[in-house]
């Protein structure tokens, strides 16, 4: 299907779907959908992934978000992780379910327990708005910092601003300009508008100081593409 797309944010923060025009899908898309739905049908957790994806999005076909979850879930019973988190999210946002924080956290920790950054970042979410658990900076930092140290984006943003604010960790503008230098060397814009903020606070030696910091972080970061 030809798809031309804007994109919006939706659910949370890394769950980005496209608001889409659509057109007629192709007959490789065809294809491609129908092999993942066998395999989906026959068990295959990366193919049930998948169709819950585009159920979720819609596109290739209709979005429905009840079979989104349906699909999810089939994953997330298998013990797949990206399942786990996306059901999560579906709860979270009362997609194709009622609205369940309890139930939400439960598939976050499931796929938090296997490393996912993706629900690394959700449990930070929660624990920053006491959905589901009481609220907690302190714990929202530390899962905000895990899914950080997975090279997850957002999180290294947001790990920036608590270390500038002092919220759920010791207040350190070192470490706040080392993560949002870590986010700038991307290419961000923003993110280098805030280094320039956070200097304006910083003394010379600080700023030194949280260079270097940058430096090893980054270079942890690239052996962690590596592997």
């Amino acid at each position: 299907m030809i798809v031309r797309c804007l994109l919006s944010g939706a659910l949370l923060t890394l769950v980005i779907w496209p608001i889409c025009t659509l057109a007629a899908p192709t007959e490789t898309e065809l294809k491609e959908l129908a092999e993942t739905r066998t395999k989906a049908e026959a068990g295959d957790m990366d193919a049930q992934y998948k169709l819950g994806t585009h159920y979720a999005k819609g596109g290739i076909v209709p979005k429905d978000d009840s079979e989104a979850v349906k699909w999810f879930r089939k994953a997330a019973e298998q013990n797949d992780r990206r399942g786990q988190s996306m059901l999560g999210v579906m709860y979270t946002n009362a997609r194709g379910v009622p609205r369940d924080y309890d139930e939400a956290m439960k598939w976050f920790r499931k796929s938090a327990a296997q490393n996912s950054a993706h629900a690394q970042y959700n449990l930070g979410h929660m624990y920053s708005t006491g959905k589901g658990v009481a609220k907690d900076d302190v714990e929202s930092a530390n899962w905000y910092r895990k899914a950080a140290e997975q090279n997850e984006v957002t999180s290294q943003r947001i790990l920036s601003g608590l270390y500038a604010g002092g919220r759920g960790v010791v207040k350190d503008l070192v470490h706040a300009h080392a993560w949002i230098s870590v986010v700038a060397a991307n290419g961000d814009e923003m993110a280098k508008k805030q280094i320039l903020k956070f200097e304006e606070q910083m003394t010379p030696a600080q700023i030194t100081e949280a260079g270097k910091l940058a430096k090893e972080i980054s270079e942890r970061l690239a052996k962690l593409k590596k592997k």
